[in-house]
């Protein structure tokens, strides 16, 4: 029975459970879906900075070596063993980094060449195709695959 003023008690307690219960099942799912925005955003960073890579070696007429190692990613004009290429998006250094918390490996340094696919002859140190494994801290992992004819795709 209601009071005088609305509701009673038991129907805002059974209100209050159906919120709190609401809230318990939809949080997991959020944090799961951030957790999977996220490490999907830095594959599609990382496809962003091997077209970008790409389009240098169209731009200069040469070959642009990819490398990476624990610090990020970085360019090469020339050969894999060429000094680092600075300018947009690099540090002084010449990396480009992912966000904090994601990491990238790969299984090989990619080569691109002037037409945009891997060179012939390779430069030494380099293969025509690679793939990139980005690794996020608390779990999860996506691939990047860059194909010989210098098409890049998430995986």
């Amino acid at each position: 029975m209601s009071s005088a003023r609305g509701y009673s008690m038991a129907e805002m307690l059974v209100v209050v459970a159906i919120v709190a219960v609401i809230m318990g099942v939809s949080a997991p799912l959020l944090w799961t879906y951030y957790r999977s925005a996220a490490l999907r955003a830095a594959a599609e960073q990382t496809v962003t900075m091997l077209n970008n890579a790409r389009q240098l070696a169209i731009r200069m007429n040469t070959t642009v070596c990819v490398t990476v190692d624990a610090t990020g990613m970085q360019y090469h004009q020339g050969t894999c063993a060429a000094a680092a290429y600075t300018g947009a998006d690099t540090d002084a250094a010449g990396y480009i980094k992912l966000d904090p918390g994601l990491t990238l490996g790969t299984t090989a340094n990619v080569c691109f060449g002037y037409l945009g696919a891997a060179p012939s002859p390779l430069p030494a140190g380099c293969l025509g195709g690679a793939t990139f494994t980005i690794t996020r801290a608390q779990g999860g992992t996506m691939n990047v695959i860059v194909a010989s004819t210098g098409r890049v795709r998430i995986q």
